[in-house]
């Protein structure tokens, strides 16, 4: 009889409701074909590799920064109304670490693959996406995933306190590829911001393209408050 992988732990669980727990936001550039052709007139030598073009974890292609400081502060605005948050700041690990905040990223549809996760509870409190495709399938937006466990029992999709990410309060980094479920999806639109709490499980829901101009597109960002 093959081994059993181990029991994991069961997160809270909190159902996912808009206003709450995450916020849509519409039209948020009134510059984005703009923001969009400036990412796209990069150079080879302005983007940092993932997979499968380096050995790293993550997938497709990064730089840094996104936005502009003028677009980045009227994203910025949008938070704080939107969540009562009256200050936003980047925060830094002891260690000097940082989340790749205002980072665009491109990933076409063989180079990655949902994979729900956690961003730090020790460096940021909200996350946001601006997906930056027109023309991709609104399949390609963000999902929010809780467990599956066995026998089919649902568990949760919140790490709390003492925990700042999944791998703490699972207490492991490789868990079954049916360890979690979607609970919630978000389709993609072009210029919505999706913001949502960190600790909430999620992922991007698909990749699409091949070529830099059909690829799915966005930039995130991680805020503390």
């Amino acid at each position: 009889m093959p081994p059993q992988p181990p029991r994991l732990p069961v997160l809270p669980y909190r159902k996912p409701t808009r206003g709450r727990d995450y916020w849509i936001l519409d039209d948020v550039l009134p510059n984005v074909d703009e923001v969009r052709a400036r990412c796209l007139a990069k150079g080879e030598d302005e983007w940092t590799k993932g997979y499968p073009y380096t050995q790293e974890s993550w997938p497709g292609l990064r730089t840094m920064p996104g936005l502009e400081p003028g677009e980045l502060a009227r994203v910025e605005r949008l938070v704080r109304k939107e969540t009562g948050a009256p200050k936003l700041w980047l925060e830094t690990a002891p260690g000097g670490g940082t989340l790749n905040h205002n980072c665009v990223q491109v990933v076409g549809k063989d180079e990655g693959e949902p994979r729900p996760h956690t961003d730090s509870r020790a460096l940021c409190r909200y996350a946001a996406v601006l997906y930056l495709s027109p023309n991709i399938p609104k399949d390609c937006g963000t999902s929010f995933y809780r467990q599956s466990l066995p026998g089919g029992v649902l568990g949760g999709n919140m790490v709390q306190a003492p925990h700042t990410n999944l791998v703490e309060a699972l207490g492991t980094r490789y868990v079954a590829p049916d360890a979690f479920t979607e609970d919630v999806r978000v389709p993609q639109r072009y210029n919505r911001l999706l913001l949502y709490k960190a600790n909430i499980m999620h992922s991007a829901t698909g990749y699409w393209g091949s070529d830099l101009e059909d690829k799915r597109m966005t930039a995130v960002f991680f805020w503390m408050a």
